[in-house]
């Protein structure tokens, strides 16, 4: 009897769930959002709240004495210098991976078909599914003085367009893999995926009959790109910013593979909570990314950036 009970009212909880799709959707998002929750925004907010306590450069020790001294170090020219040279970067290669995502983007949104796609799906999303490390690592062979890229260079005889770069104040620094110009490289191959998937899906859904209404009305090829294409697909260009932006923002791994030894917001915060235990620094340097991410966001939206993703 008892067990009969305890299965008709499982029956009734069930056929309940069944019967309310919020009840059920409640259930299904739970899990993955308590675990965001707790381990992801909870840590950040730890981190956050450590952002106003005190660090004893002679001890070496955390205080819980609350202060805004950590916020005032950020205003400091050696900490200005590393945010607004990790900002530079971040839309620098944002920059060039917009330009290079989207003549690739174009093709196989309205050329590509059949197998092509799939390819060109497969050939996009094949580095993605690499190791970072493993990706990054190999870019430091790749760019060593007796590399692949030397190599290319000094058969097409471009090594001395190469040295060139190289000497240039704020891209130089000895050879590609100790210069900002490897870095930006690298951050461009490695995060062009993820500009490369949302343009192409802003340009799927652009209808081939307002570009060929326009054809039928005398307007050239460039002036259709440019008044119908273009405007449609920028969404797209906004969203894959998003993420280019978002993750040069706070890498820490490549700036220290690559490069001169300036350092970045990801860099800073490595240090500061790894090798030297300032944890209070290293929350304020936090809260920089967290602020530019969320104006940027608060931007992307009202451009219609999430409409693309």
């Amino acid at each position: 009897m008892p067990h009969d009970t305890a299965r008709r009212g499982l029956s009734r909880l069930t056929d309940r769930v069944y019967l309310s799709p919020t009840l059920w959707l409640c259930l299904l998002l739970a899990p993955p959002l308590l675990w965001f929750g707790l381990v992801y925004i909870g840590s950040l907010l730890t981190l956050l709240v450590q952002s106003f306590f005190s660090f004893d450069d002679f001890t070496m020790n955390v205080s819980t004495v609350l202060t805004l001294d950590n916020y005032r170090a950020l205003l400091s020219p050696a900490n200005l210098d590393v945010i607004l040279r990790t900002l530079s970067m971040a839309a620098a290669v944002t920059l060039a991976s917009a330009i290079l995502a989207f003549p690739l983007a174009y093709y196989m949104a309205r050329y590509a078909r059949g197998w092509k796609k799939g390819f060109f799906y497969v050939a996009v999303m094949l580095p993605m599914w690499a190791s970072y490390i493993v990706k990054a690592y190999s870019w430091t062979v790749i760019l060593a003085k007796g590399g692949l890229v030397y190599w290319f260079y000094r058969s097409f005889g471009l090594s001395g367009v190469v040295d060139w770069l190289l000497s240039l104040p704020g891209i130089g620094g000895g050879t590609l893999a100790t210069s900002n110009l490897g870095r930006f490289t690298v951050f461009t191959y490695i995060w062009l995926p993820f500009m490369i998937l949302p343009i192409q899906a802003a340009l799927e859904r652009v209808p081939g009959s307002l570009v060929q209404a326009a054809a039928d009305l005398g307007a050239t090829p460039w002036q259709a790109f440019r008044t119908i294409i273009l405007p449609l697909a920028f969404p797209g260009v906004v969203a894959g910013s998003i993420f280019t932006f978002s993750l040069t923002l706070g890498d820490y791994i490549i700036p220290q593979l690559f490069g001169p030894s300036g350092l970045f917001i990801g860099t800073m915060v490595y240090t500061m909570q790894g090798a030297i235990g300032n944890l209070p620094m290293a929350g304020a340097f936090t809260l920089v990314p967290v602020l530019i991410i969320a104006l940027y966001l608060s931007i992307a939206k009202r451009l219609g950036a999430f409409d693309a993703l």
